[in-house]
């Protein structure tokens, strides 16, 4: 192990709040790939299966995936101003510090830290496993923490290796996409689940639209990832907005287009309470030899989110860490900027996950506290132009009304998961409280006062 890791380590701790010493930062195409990275995973090839439970109508499905996309693009408005506001690695942690109290931004770096980014890297490696694992001779759990492995030593080198690695990744992520739509728009089916008949207005104002709205939101999740690397990126005031919303823009239609072209190669009968929805349409279109070759572009898009998730996710834990002297030993770099501690503390963190199988609830609850933050997050952007109105920063157009769109539906999600999944949602609220133990026992050895902290 030990021979992977940069034998340079800068050693001298930076004074707190200082940035890391970036040799390289990337433009924003390549932060805009590592939106596109997130936001693509296995919600886009496996929520429609669950929606199609009790929604047959095309218009109601399709306007599930549209509404998510413009929810989302609200949301990119308004980490794109706190980013160029704020310009410092860390996404909610930082922003969040700023705007209301480092206890509150030190809670969300926290859920980072232990849920957030690792448990998604867990999950996406164990699925990629459960793709592969047919065709290679190694277990599931094997493959998953290989994949993690790998990716981990790819990302403990420099930006300028992590970059062309996530752009290519990216690439094959989105002719994946691609691949399907083009397809599944040029071949002719058997059967579809088309349909668009006038009665989409009752699926519309349903419970169980609400329902897999949620699900929907799941899938969009990761709009945000450039927010917390804004140190590595240029010119951040400019390149931040464009990577932000031109990835979340790229994604909305893809997802749109891709649920499109899944309805109209199998009927419902055939995706309906299914999750493996790409599987399924890959061998309807492909044939078998063909869908296990997609099968296996599959695994390269999880492993691109694997590679984004383990690129941004050490980014909070270093910023976190370079506030908090008891958490010191985790800001150290090595001499190409790259937080080599961070990146392998959330790497053992996942891999106990996947070796374990003890995280699918984490993730269930964790996406509760989740929300709770990017909520705070969003209102923050009314506390900012209060503190600071000037329009030297990027400002986020449609202001205060996109802000308040996006508050209702978020405050909406919390009530229903509150409501419809208490036990992990208190389950979430739980993980605050040791983080709360965590704070004032880092301030604490850190001789900080509270409110400076």
């Amino acid at each position: 192990m030990k021979s992977t890791l940069p034998k340079k380590v800068i050693v001298r701790p930076r004074a707190k709040g200082t940035p890391p010493p970036v040799m390289k930062k990337i433009g924003w195409s390549s932060a805009a790939a590592i939106v596109v990275a997130n936001m693509i995973g296995t919600g886009a090839f496996t929520s429609l299966g669950l929606q199609l439970q009790s929604l047959q109508n095309t218009w109601a499905v399709l306007s599930l995936w549209v509404f998510g996309g413009l929810i989302s693009l609200f949301g990119a408005f308004s980490y794109a101003e706190l980013g160029t506001r704020f310009p410092r690695s860390g996404g909610e942690y930082h922003f969040l510090s700023k705007l209301y109290h480092p206890f509150i931004g030190y809670l969300s770096g926290w859920v980072s830290l232990t849920v957030g980014f690792a448990a998604s890297v867990a999950l996406s490696a164990m699925a990629m496993g459960a793709y592969l694992v047919a065709y290679i001779p190694l277990s599931g759990k094997i493959i998953a923490a290989l994949a993690i492995l790998s990716v981990s030593i790819v990302h403990s080198y420099s930006i300028r290796q992590s970059s062309r690695v996530q752009n290519f990744l990216t690439i094959v992520k989105i002719g994946l996409v691609l691949l399907f739509i083009v397809s599944a728009f040029v071949m002719e089916p058997d059967q579809n689940a088309i349909d668009w008949s006038g009665g989409w207005q009752d699926e519309l104002f349903s419970p169980s639209y609400a329902v897999a709205l949620v699900y929907v939101m799941y899938a969009f999740s990761g709009w945000n990832a450039a927010a917390y690397i804004v140190d590595e990126i240029k010119s951040p005031r400019l390149n931040l907005p464009k990577a932000l919303i031109g990835g979340t823009l790229l994604v909305s239609v893809l997802f749109v287009l891709l649920q499109w072209a899944f309805l109209r190669q199998a009927s419902v009968t055939q995706l309906q309470n299914n999750v493996e929805v790409g599987q399924i349409v890959a061998h309807l279109m492909y044939g078998t030899q063909g869908g296990q070759l997609v099968s296996g572009l599959i695994a390269l898009l999880l492993i691109a989110g694997i590679s984004a998730m383990t690129w941004v996710g050490p980014r909070v834990t270093r910023t976190m860490a370079s506030d908090y002297s008891v958490w010191q030993s985790f800001a150290r770099d090595n001499q190409y900027g790259i937080p080599v501690r961070a990146t392998w503390l959330q790497t053992l963190i996942s891999l106990f996950m996947v070796l374990t199988s003890s995280f699918e609830q984490v993730l269930i609850y964790s996406g509760f506290v989740l929300q709770l933050f990017t909520t705070l997050t969003v209102a923050g952007v009314f506390i900012g132009r209060r503190q600071n109105n000037s329009k030297q920063y990027y400002r986020s157009p449609g202001y205060p009304w996109i802000q308040i769109i996006y508050l209702a539906f978020s405050i909406w999600m919390l009530i229903y998961l509150m409501i419809d999944q208490p036990y992990e949602s208190l389950m979430g609220l739980s993980n605050l409280v040791i983080g709360a133990i965590s704070y004032w026992w880092s301030i604490k050895r850190s001789h900080i006062d509270p409110g400076q902290a």
